[in-house]
């Protein structure tokens, strides 16, 4: 039997499969297809201290191997879900990592003090650095060290690891993680959606709502799979989660080598809900065909 367990950080998991923000729900959502105990970790779609609506429809559209999304993060903001859906959530056995995002550096402060009470099955929180950033509006805050930094910086009040989630489209990414570590971010989280565009040829329009979206989806693998090489090359001490396009157990072997200590599975929920449970099991099979005892022997195995 392989030994599943895992390490992000000051965190252990259970296996090195979770769910990736923003696919899996609020809360037990996904419960009815899989039993969430069995993943390392279930992690919440990002939300801010206040209840926010998101950006205008259509919000969602099919790309070729994957999806192109623009739902702006909508979700009920912290203290709802505190009291609303953590609790069935929790009920189900799961690990929990929340995830947070704001518009300024304040805005992710209150999101992530409000967070400060959760109960200990909230094992860290995500911060999602890879969204708009008001105080800059040339660029999200994950494409710039300072910007980046400023956030991690002011997110410590929550009393939990924090796990920064960083953007493809920078490209100084592997500067951006380190700045993120030495803010006191306990990990990274590679990465988030690549920033595309799809035009109704016959409206002469782009079908998204917002315009421009975030594309997802198997097409994007190999761009996370790099992010995670180049960032693990540059800082070999640093934990890394991948995420992108991961839709079998070999995607997450894949990832591991490259130099993440556990996955997020994402896009591949909307196609099958029962992916992350399904990866996890191929994953645990591709181990005992490869005599592969445990996820440690894997991690960063692609580096010389």
């Amino acid at each position: 039997m392989i030994d599943t367990t895992t390490w992000v950080g000051s965190v252990g998991l259970s296996a090195p499969v979770m769910t990736a923000s923003g696919t899996a729900g609020h809360g037990a959502e996904l419960a009815r297809y899989q039993r969430l105990a069995e993943l390392g970790a279930v992690v919440v779609k990002s939300m801010k201290a206040e209840a926010w609506k998101g950006n205008p429809a259509p919000r969602v559209h099919p790309t070729p191997a994957g999806m192109i999304n623009s739902v702006g993060l909508q979700g009920p903001g912290v203290a709802h879900w505190l009291d609303h859906e953590l609790p069935d959530l929790v009920a189900t056995g799961a690990t929990v990592v929340a995830s947070i995002w704001g518009n300024s550096v304040s805005e992710f402060r209150v999101a992530d003090e409000a967070l400060a009470d959760a109960p200990h099955q909230v094992v860290a929180v995500e911060v999602n650095v890879s969204c708009p950033n008001v105080e800059d509006r040339s660029r999200m805050f994950a494409h710039s060290a300072e910007a980046t930094a400023e956030v991690i910086s002011a997110t410590a009040g929550c009393g939990r690891p924090r796990w920064a989630k960083l953007s493809p489209n920078a490209p100084d990414l592997p500067e951006i993680a380190i700045a993120a570590s030495e803010a006191g971010a306990e990990a990274v989280v590679l990465t988030n959606t690549l920033l595309g565009m799809v035009i109704d040829i016959h409206r002469r329009r782009p079908v998204l709502g917002a315009g421009r979206g975030g594309v997802s989806g198997a097409a994007i693998h190999p761009v996370a799979v790099r992010a995670v090489y180049d960032v693990r090359e540059a800082a070999p001490q640093l934990p890394i989660v991948g995420v992108g396009g991961a839709t079998s157990g070999a995607d997450v072997v894949e990832f591991l080598l490259a130099g993440a200590s556990a996955v997020e599975i994402g896009t591949a929920t909307f196609l099958d809900p029962r992916a992350p449970r399904r990866i996890l099991t191929e994953f645990e099979k591709w181990c005992e065909r490869h005599d592969v005892e445990s996820v440690a022997e894997l991690i960063g195995g692609a580096h010389g």
